[in-house]
Order: structure tokens, then C-alpha cells, then sequence
């Protein structure tokens, strides 16, 4: 099995100054590094399809640096059919260099632990304004930071509801500025599309409650 992009190609990866510095992630690859963790992984056990699996995968190589890119992956595999699917798509998990220096937040602006979040985000408004997997169900841990020197600072944990969604950017974002101060987030509305149609078949089948798991990549062999 190969994994794609929305448009099928299956050699894109994360390209820096013209470079593939970072293929896509395989599904297997993914689904080996989750169930090392000690984390759930749906296989589609009631043969209904689309028991979507949303693995986020936070790019380790540039350390406590905020880079202000879209460096990270957001992944969703499933069945179909009896046949998995797997998508890899450029995005953020960390917020971006206008988020660290304005957060709204008075502790800090919010970057989520890793971990596996089960069963916390229902396909609703982000922002009243557009449908995206929406922190409404239970409670996320995050990191705040709050000194402004645009390196990420591990050392105060916040955990509650915060609304720490999984939205998108703009139609193929360069720098994350402030479209996250913690949310998970897209770098091309064309991607967020194809997950959000993928979400909002898997919650007609299985019901509006989606788990999502955030990796480092330093956990993928």
C-alpha cells in the first residue's frame, strides 16, 4: 500500500529550499509507532468503514525553535471496503511566531502534549465560522508558554478545554503567524476538505465523537 496525497500523487513530502527533506509517513509506519505508545488503533473491527485513525505528527528536527512553518504532518488512516486508506498531509501542531508573541491566553499561548486524546472532538464550528474536528468532548493537555523568545518552553502543563481544534489555514499558507496558538492546522484548504469529507463519513457510521493522537517524529522507525 502506497500513501497518498488528495490528488493521488505518492512521492510528496516535506520539501524545504527545494529539497524532499522528509517523505510521507506510512500507514504501517504510523500504526507501529501508536501501538508502541500503548495507544488504541482502530482496525474496523464491526467491517463498517471509515474507523478513522487521526495520528498528528510533530516535527522534532528544529528542537525548541518556533519555525513559523507548516513542518508537521496531520495523517488519517482507515478501511474501506475491507482495504486501508492512509493520507499524509503537510500542516502545523505548534503555534506559529504571531501566536507566541500575542496569545490570548493569559498563562501562554498553548502547544498539546503528545499523546492519544480518546473521544474528545466532534466535527463542529471552529470559530462559529466552518465546519473542523472541534475540541468539545473532554479535556487536552497542553505546554504554556509565556516569555515571548520564540523557543518552546516544556515546563507548565494546562490541562482542560481550551479549544485545541483541528481547522485550516488559508488556501496553501507559506508561515503559521497566528492560524494556531495550539491548534492542530492545515497548510492547504484543498487537504482539510478531503479530511473533513473522510470525518464527516466515518460520523454518519460510527457516531460524532473522533479520538486524535499526537506523535513526535522521533517515535516513527
Amino acid at each position: 500500500m502506497k500513501i497518498q496525497d488528495q490528488d493521488g500523487r505518492q512521492d510528496i513530502g516535506l520539501v524545504e529550499n527545494g529539497k524532499i527533506i522528509k517523505y510521507m509517513y506510512t500507514r504501517e509506519q504510523i500504526e507501529t509507532a501508536v501501538k508502541a505508545k500503548g495507544y488504541a488503533w482502530f482496525s474496523d473491527a464491526s467491517n463498517k468503514g471509515f474507523d478513522v485513525n487521526i495520528v498528528g505528527i510533530r516535527n522534532m528536527a528544529p528542537g525548541d525553535k518556533v519555525t513559523n512553518i507548516f513542518d508537521d504532518w496531520i495523517t488519517i488512516s482507515y478501511k474501506e471496503g475491507g482495504e486501508w486508506k492512509s493520507f499524509c498531509w503537510n500542516a502545523t501542531t505548534d503555534p506559529g511566531k504571531k501566536g507566541v508573541m500575542q496569545y490570548s491566553n493569559k498563562k501562554g499561548v498553548a502547544r498539546l502534549i503528545p499523546g492519544q486524546y480518546r473521544g474528545v472532538y466532534r466535527v463542529d464550528k471552529h470559530q462559529g465560522k466552518y465546519d473542523a474536528l472541534c475540541q468539545r468532548l473532554g479535556n487536552v493537555s497542553v505546554w504554556r508558554d509565556n516569555n515571548k523568545d520564540l523557543k518552546f518552553d516544556n515546563m507548565i502543563v494546562d490541562t482542560g478545554m481550551f479549544g485545541i481544534n483541528i481547522h485550516k489555514a488559508g488556501q496553501d499558507s507559506t508561515w503559521v503567524e497566528n492560524w494556531s496558538e495550539g491548534c492542530s492546522v492545515f497548510k492547504r484548504v484543498k487537504d482539510f476538505d478531503v479530511f473533513m469529507s473522510i470525518c464527516k463519513k466515518a460520523a454518519k457510521i460510527h457516531g460524532n465523537k473522533f479520538s486524535y493522537t499526537l506523535l513526535e517524529s522521533t517515535d516513527i522507525k
